[in-house]
């Protein structure tokens, strides 16, 4: 229920400024009205928020309805989620600033990701929901025969002192009112408002029942089913198939050959899987084929050629000059995203005009994608965004919208085409491969003077872009970017402590396998070395890591709050020998985060984490409980990663090909965790991520302090002692 500020005492804003050049392309059922872009309500009373952030589990089904709901003054209890069409009108230009620098229209970026729910939407999902709280009022007013500015609203009713009409009741006639030119948004922070709670998540009743629908929950009549196997990383090409040992596979229907890939469409999916199988198709890789060699050879070269400074303050390179220096290197290696759902779409076209089901980070760029593979319009493609069964940055990629629209095409059948788990893990566009050189030097008091990471990485983001927005293959996307130096590669890597002179190179490096955004970026390598680098100096300086960490932190009082609070908690013991606490700082999308660990090496010599203890400021918190929820996920996440098995190139194969291989942390290998969110008026930064960057230097820290042994490679894996 929520019992808001009276509707004339808030911030007004002009409505003129409310981004609605773009008229809502929405559908009301029956008795429905639709009031803007964001929202409908029913004369029953229920209120249909529309959203355009993808649910992948992060929470956008449940805080852009509780902004919208806070702002509107309905009841939590009738709100009703719908996923939004395709439209400029749901742009996410937070993302499109960040990703894109400018370089794609801001009004054509309609995009989940890059922690920007709250940071991309909370305004204008608020603007939206004062629309439709002044409409209802002037529909009540009108009946009263009263001001409208006199009247409020709460828990489902327009109220004016003991008057209550529900909005049910005043929705046909609300619909046709005219906006005024001011709305007031609500202000103040009562005990009723929706704003700041832990509401109920309302994608859970339906995913405990099982009625919410996946990508590949479609059904449709007369639906086909199809498995895809393409070739090695690389330069791969389609050489042959043996189509007679398919056909002896009962059920299959169709073979669909590509220049890249070969796909088996049959009655169920098992069939074409199969059918794959026995059909032993052979690829010709037009280049050298990648392995973990090549790879650390293209790491080590990148890094023996000068770099390109991408961020730098004072003159790090005079401050270094001639100058007793501390030096480490740092190395990580190839992630996956490995979400439990893989890959999956569902396509039917009829008369020229394409319906595609599919899981996507990226809706508009997948209608583009399915579009341009089969030779259509965009605008004769309509995509149905599923909810996403994981993502951590693999939804980004839009392939499977083309490669399932072209079997849609040849079969002339609605057709559901999902990969396996072995071929998702094998052609994941990978978190980047990267190493660096750390380069200080220590001044009085063991205050550092002067700053240098040289880091060798390919660009990601990059590759990615040229994926989804260029339609490049992963190969094409990967030689394009190579040479090229970019922020995007680094970004973190410039420290959160007051350095006076510190610089940031980036060595641009081909390592011949796609890469592209995983959960927490580039921020996931570049806060290991980061925190590692610093946890070596304190101990060089003879200063303890907290008070080390802490005396450079005057600049950036929120992440000193954090730490020290982190501290407290977390029962700090100074980091000595046999303590196996770490401690590991870092600030992304607006947002700052400590991490303390506490870790051990078990009989096996394998990293066993027994507590994690977080402190976060995020800004301004719109639902509490889902905050530390992606938190507390974000930490398990980099956790896994840190502690999990490598991944391992093998003449352009990747390995491991099943989740049960990755070295998954276990319900008996979770440790103890704590989260804590610092009390904060800032604007709303992003949690979605946060919890992933700064947990794997943290265990490392630990390690060393309970063991004396310093692990300067992710994961952290006994052969890297």
């Amino acid at each position: 229920m929520l019992a808001g500020a009276a509707i004339g005492g808030g911030l007004a804003i002009g409505w003129a400024l409310w981004p609605r050049a773009y008229p809502p392309n929405l559908v009301a059922a029956e008795g429905e009205r639709i009031f803007n872009a964001w929202l409908k309500i029913g004369t029953d009373g229920h209120v249909t928020v529309v959203v355009p952030q993808v649910e992948m589990g992060q929470g956008s089904y449940t805080v852009i309805p509780q902004i919208i709901a806070d702002e509107l003054g309905a009841d939590w209890r009738t709100i009703a989620v719908e996923p939004a069409p395709l439209s400029p009108a749901y742009a996410n230009t937070v993302f499109a600033d960040e990703w894109h620098e400018g370089w794609w229209p801001k009004e054509k970026v309609q995009a989940t990701g890059g922690s920007s729910t709250v940071r991309g939407y909370e305004f204008v999902a608020r603007q939206a929901g004062a629309a439709a709280r002044a409409l209802l009022c002037k529909a009540a007013a009108k009946r009263w025969d009263a001001d409208w500015l006199a009247c409020d609203t709460e828990g489902g009713f327009v109220t004016r002192g003991d008057d209550r009409l529900r909005f049910g009741e005043l929705v046909e006639d609300a619909a046709r009112m005219s906006l005024p030119k001011d709305i007031p948004l609500r202000t103040g922070n009562g005990v009723d408002r929706l704003s700041g709670r832990g509401m109920n998540r309302l994608d859970i009743p339906a995913k405990l029942d099982g009625s919410a629908n996946f990508a590949a929950d479609i059904r449709l009549p007369d639906m086909v089913y199809a498995s895809i196997r393409q070739g090695p990383l690389g330069d791969s090409i389609l050489k042959s198939v043996d189509k007679a040992a398919a056909d002896r596979i009962f059920g299959v229907l169709e073979i669909v050959e590509h220049e890249r890939w070969v796909a088996a469409i049959a009655t169920n999916w098992w069939a074409a899987n199969r059918a794959l199988d026995a059909m032993h198709p052979r690829f010709f890789n037009r280049d050298s084929f990648s392995g973990d060699r090549s790879i650390d050879r293209a790491l080590v070269n990148a890094l023996g050629v000068e770099g390109t400074r991408v961020a730098e303050a004072g003159d790090v390179d005079a401050a270094l000059e001639n100058a007793r220096v501390s030096t480490a290197e740092y190395s990580v290696g190839l992630a996956p995203h490995a979400a439990i759902e893989p890959l999956s779409a569902t396509a039917t076209l009829v008369d020229g005009r394409l319906q595609l089901w599919i899981a996507t980070q990226l809706p508009g760029l997948a209608r583009d994608a399915a579009a341009r593979a089969i030779g259509i319009d965009p605008e004769d493609v309509t995509i149905h965004p599923m909810l996403v069964g994981g993502s951590f940055g693999r939804k980004y990629e839009v392939e499977i919208a083309g490669q399932v629209a072209i079997l849609a095409l040849k079969i002339k059948r609605p057709v559901q085409l999902t990969w396996s788990r072995a071929e998702d893990l094998m052609h994941e566009p990978f978190r980047p491969a990267a190493r660096a050189r750390m380069t200080a030097r220590l001044g009085r008091a063991g205050h550092i003077d002067a700053w240098l990471a040289q880091i060798a990485a390919p660009n990601g983001l990059g590759e990615m872009r040229s994926r989804t927005m260029g339609g490049h293959s992963a190969d094409a996307a990967r030689r394009h970017h190579a040479g090229k130096a970019h922020l995007h590669a680094v970004e973190g890597a410039a420290p959160s402590y007051t350095i006076e002179n510190f610089g940031i190179n980036h060595h641009p490096a081909d390592i011949g396998v796609p890469t592209g955004p995983w959960r927490g970026r580039a921020h996931s390598y570049t806060a290991f070395f980061n925190e590692c680098f610093i946890d070596e100096l304190s101990r060089e300086s003879g200063v303890e890591p907290f008070s080390f960490r802490m005396a450079m932190l005057g600049g950036n009082p929120r992440l000193a709050l954090c730490l020290s609070k982190v501290a407290t908690k977390g029962g700090w013991e100074g980091g000595g020998q046999g303590t196996g606490q770490g401690l590991a700082c870092h600030a992304m999308a607006g947002s700052q985060i400590a991490v303390l660990a506490e870790a051990q090496l078990d009989d096996s010599q394998r990293i066993r984490v027994t507590r994690l203890v977080a402190v976060a400021d995020i800004g301004r918190v719109i639902n509490p409980d889902i905050a530390r929820q992606q938190i507390e996920g974000g930490l398990l996440f980099g956790m896994a990663a840190a502690t999990g098995n490598a991944v391992h190139i093998t003449r352009g194969v990747a390995g491991p090909l099943r989740l049960r291989e990755l070295g998954l942390p276990k319900l008996g290998d979770m440790p103890e965790i704590s989260v804590e969110l610092v009390a904060s008026n800032a604007a709303p930064g992003g949690a979605g991520e946060l919890g992933v960057p700064a947990v794997a230097p943290a265990i490392a820290n630990a390690i060393f302090a309970g063991s004396g042994r310093r692990i300067r490679n992710l994961p952290l894996s006994p052969a890297n002692f």
